[in-house]
């Protein structure tokens, strides 16, 4: 047995809950493996709230929505014509204290940049760089659900929409005794800001997105 997390869409100001399910997980990483725990895993979620509509976002998911909503293969396109993903963009944009951000990553793919020696090399990570605009390690999963929701709406209008239709969301490579980050929370704070009307005001600027997605942390600092 094993115990993961589904991101379930919250109607207020918590905006995704997590909660953790107990399920059998099929060891192994084929395709066929992950998706039999994927489908364990919902099984046993389903069990208990059965009105709810659970997405599998990865690679590994037998919805091709879910596979196109997986930050490897979200693409960003800039003015110039470059194509990265929202992995790769998050990846090289890790500062570090001996070094970094690795803009070069933004070359190679979704896999190969999450895999680079540098990332672990490199001491502990302190800030985010992006297009110039530098972020905080905190709150710990800012950075990355701004990239991810802001992508997500203004690239990507099709699967925005489509992704409307669920309020449960999970990523079976999503370990959170190993990672911090998760796309299956992003897609829940998503669906959830846009259902309480606040997503075009959370997406104003990134000072607005942390005011209105981590109410707590303003109040704390």
């Amino acid at each position: 047995m094993a115990n993961r997390p589904v991101f379930v869409v919250s109607p207020d100001n918590r905006y995704c809950i997590r909660e953790n399910i107990e399920f059998q997980y099929f060891s192994g990483f084929s395709d066929k493996q992950m998706q039999r725990s994927i489908n364990s895993l919902h099984q046993s979620y389903i069990q208990k709230h059965p009105n709810h509509k659970l997405l599998e976002i990865s690679t590994k998911s037998e919805n091709e929505l879910g596979v196109k909503l997986s930050a490897f293969n979200l693409m960003i396109k800039t003015k110039n014509g470059k194509e990265y993903s929202v992995e790769t963009a998050f990846q090289s944009s890790k500062v570090f204290e001996n070094g970094g951000p690795y803009t070069d990553l933004l070359n190679v793919s979704s896999r190969e940049a999450k895999k680079d020696a540098r990332l672990k090399n490199s001491g502990k990570i302190i800030a985010f760089c992006i297009k110039n605009k530098t972020f905080s390690t905190e709150p710990k999963t800012y950075f990355y659900n701004w990239l991810y929701i802001n992508t997500l709406h203004h690239l990507h209008h099709d699967l925005a929409t489509q992704i409307l239709e669920y309020n449960a969301f999970t990523d079976i490579a999503f370990n959170p005794q190993k990672s911090i980050n998760c796309q299956a929370e992003a897609a829940a704070i998503y669906v959830s800001l846009y259902t309480q009307c606040l997503l075009r005001e959370a997406l104003k600027n990134e000072e607005t997105f942390l005011d209105i997605v981590y109410p707590t942390y303003k109040k704390q600092n």
